[in-house]
């Protein structure tokens, strides 16, 4: 295994004139097609988000493959819109609501494609027909629950669903707040809410409640103090893969990993969606039993409280997230993805263009 620095461009606005996404991209993508070429692989495994690869490996005519760690953003027939955060339609009225925002949703995949398609035609790749071409047609890996999929009506042919792919770096052991009642495990996103809401409405809200509650800031500093009531410890950073095991119920944003990683344990959630696909995660783990959802804009301490009690007293959530953990036990994502990956041969036929 060797490791070789990605490269980086600014494309958020700054003093300096940032490049758009897909200038980037172009960039990227010849910076790295001589890393693909001297390394020589057989196959190139990209993430959804690094399309800069895929560009590089189409140039050295290598196959590439799609590495989803969330769910598949794709649009299906049982689905809204992606990330919006609704739940599946479950009435004709309902299904017809979703496909009369279908013609908007193609839209915005159309002006995907067109810029993809430039950034494209500058690299000498020709034209794609279809949209979410940063997706590979021959494999695409998705890493999630494939309990949290199935209420796709079909799965693409070109992909095929691991397990999650969970990995943490080694951390100490973490103060735990002394006594017996139920341990409450306060996970807050480490890219969202920079004002710390949640945060603070936990630890607000649970001040009293007859829990115990263990709280981290995940490393982004406070803009103003915040108390830490007494049946809670508030931590910089702490081990989930330490912590979880001995929590009853984990309280986040909703972010992918985190949710996993508690339903992996067993342990349900309770999602307050901040942003990107934060909601559909929320939504799928909702519908599926093994957690609820707190909309953001209904977020307080009393109401977050009113949450946390009545998930702790859920025997049907803890049922659901027991039944995760159990699949989880047996069904390893990252070996199952090698699995995958070996068994589909990479000797012929081209990267599908349909």
């Amino acid at each position: 295994m060797v490791f070789a620095a990605a490269p980086e461009y600014q494309v958020f606005p700054t003093r300096e004139r940032p490049l758009s996404p897909y200038q980037a991209a172009v960039r990227a993508a010849r910076e790295t097609r001589p890393l693909v070429r001297a390394f020589d692989p057989d196959v190139v495994v990209v993430d959804i988000l690094t399309i800069a690869a895929a560009l590089a490996a189409e140039l050295e005519q290598r196959p590439w493959v799609t590495l989803v760690p969330h769910l598949l953003p794709t649009p299906d027939p049982a689905l809204a819109p992606y990330a919006i955060g609704a739940l599946p339609p479950r009435t004709p009225v309902g299904r017809l609501l979703w496909r009369s925002l279908r013609p908007l949703v193609r839209r915005g995949e159309e002006r995907g494609r067109r810029e993809l398609n430039e950034a494209r035609r500058r690299l000498g790749l020709p034209p794609l027909p279809y949209p979410h071409g940063g997706i590979s047609r021959r494999l695409a890996l998705v890493a999630t629950f494939p309990q949290l999929e199935a209420v796709r009506r079909r799965m693409p042919p070109f992909a095929a669903v691991s397990g999650p792919l969970q990995w943490e770096q080694p951390y100490g052991e973490v103060p735990f707040p002394p006594g017996d009642d139920p341990l409450v495990l306060i996970a807050p996103s480490t890219s969202q809410d920079p004002q710390h809401e949640l945060l603070r409405s936990a630890l607000a809200g649970l001040a009293n409640a007859p829990v115990r509650v263990l709280a981290t800031t995940n490393r982004k500093p406070l803009k103003r103090p915040i108390a830490v009531p007494p049946n809670a410890v508030l931590v910089d950073w702490l081990s989930y893969g330490r912590t979880m095991p001995r929590s009853s119920l984990v309280v986040c944003h909703g972010g992918h990993g985190t949710v996993v990683r508690a339903l992996a344990h067993g342990v349900p959630v309770l999602c307050v969606p901040a942003a990107d696909d934060m909601a559909e995660n929320a939504t799928r783990v909702a519908h599926f039993g093994a957690g609820l959802l707190l909309p953001r804009r209904l977020l307080t301490p009393v109401n977050l409280r009113r949450a946390v009690l009545r998930a702790l007293a859920s025997d049907l959530l803890a049922r659901r997230a027991a039944e995760l953990a159990r699949w989880a036990e047996h069904n390893d994502g990252a070996q199952r993805a090698a699995e995958l990956l070996e068994l589909r041969g990479w000797d012929s036929n081209p990267q599908p263009t349909g």
